[in-house]
């Protein structure tokens, strides 16, 4: 795991800080006492997480297009950041077939114009480009993908983040050769969690459904994906970015998802999200005729990165999806998430050694 100490004062830039992932991030760099900047556009939802955390007031909060490049030079240039996320995407697989070019314009062109800041900056050390397991060209096959298996994503989304991968792995040989800024990867499973409010994904739906109470729709309940706790890939990335930042032979390629055991069916899923919401969710199977392409069957090996940091999972899928409920029914009753979010941070990275503050949902 990540050393909070060593983030207390390092200038960190998160790229795409206003989405679900980027504001756990931020509130966990927050935490560990960085100077933390983001750069993104507004909130993609209304409620977001971003706004009911409170965290803009804590941190420089910059809204702008990442594929706008002098001002995002302009940032880069005035805050001498040392550590970089990026997680700046397009990040839905139905909303790529509604606007390709977008998609391509932010998730690809984006990550070019990051990678030529860094490589205009005297300050970066550490730059880590998040990017999703679907980055794999998919055979459907049972055994998960590992960091050497070919790019070739499907869809807009899934190939524009290939793309994304194939133009750091150029940047990294043609400009960054020297070591002296340590280039990685991390390609991520499914996540979940509380907050998260976007289109088209299953757990924002399911807490749609049951807040309207309606049976929550789901479209293919015999696709498997590795689910994982948000705060489980965030881990991993901060490991990866402190690491290769003490040592640039650490810099590379990884996959980070869950243990087999939580490779479940998204009926699988809404069966546990059931348990732990209570009598009022139900579900129902309802496939759409005409549907895009989505894979069936995707999970990841996680052997190197296991093998690099010793880095096994925290929290298995029942536990996810009980935080996750918990999380949910706090926001649903005016609690405070700020808080919420400062305990399950806690709770995740001490495990057995932290005394929760609030039982309620124990």
């Amino acid at each position: 795991m990540f050393d909070y100490s060593f983030y207390k004062g390092k200038k960190v830039l998160v790229t795409g800080h206003t989405g679900f992932k980027g504001t756990w991030l931020c509130k966990i760099l927050v935490n560990a006492g960085a100077e933390v900047t983001g750069y993104s556009l507004e909130p993609p939802t209304d409620p977001n997480l971003f706004s009911i955390s409170g965290i803009a007031d804590k941190m420089d909060n910059i809204i702008d297009d990442i594929r706008h490049f002098e001002k995002l030079k302009g940032v880069f240039d005035k805050v001498q950041p040392e550590i970089v996320f990026h997680l700046a995407a397009q990040p839905i697989v139905r909303d790529s077939y509604k606007s390709p070019r977008y998609t391509y314009e932010t998730n690809v062109m984006g990550t070019v114009n990051l990678l030529e800041c860094v490589r205009f900056s005297s300050s970066v050390k550490s730059i880590l480009n998040i990017t999703t397991d679907k980055v794999y060209h998919n055979n459907e096959w049972c055994w998960g993908y590992r960091e050497d298996e070919s790019l070739d994503g499907f869809d807009p989304y899934s190939n524009s983040k290939s793309c994304s991968e194939l133009v750091t792995h150029s940047y990294k040989n043609s400009f960054f050769s020297d070591n002296k800024v340590a280039v990685s990867t991390a390609r991520a499973g499914n996540v979940i969690g509380g907050g998260d409010f976007a289109n088209d994904r299953i757990i924002p739906d399911c807490i749609r459904a049951v807040q309207s109470r309606n049976d929550i729709i789901v479209r293919n309940p015999f696709s498997t994906r590795p689910y994982q706790h948000v705060l489980e890939p965030l881990s991993v990335y901060l490991t990866i970015a402190q690491k290769q930042y003490e040592d640039s032979s650490y810099a590379g390629y990884y996959n980070v998802g869950p243990d087999d055991c939580d490779c479940v069916t998204t009926g699988n899923l809404v069966d546990l999200f059931c348990k732990y919401w209570g009598p009022d969710a139900k579900w129902k199977n309802v496939a759409e005729a005409n549907a895009p392409h989505e894979a069936n069957f995707l999970k990841l090996d996680c052997s190197k990165i296991k093998s690099m940091f010793g880095w096994k999972p925290r929290w298995h899928i029942d536990k996810c999806m009980e935080m996750t409920c918990r999380f949910c029914k706090i926001l649903l009753e005016g609690g405070d998430i700020s808080a919420e979010m400062d305990e399950e941070i806690n709770l995740f990275l001490m495990g057995d050694n932290y005394e929760a503050i609030d039982n309620r949902f124990a």
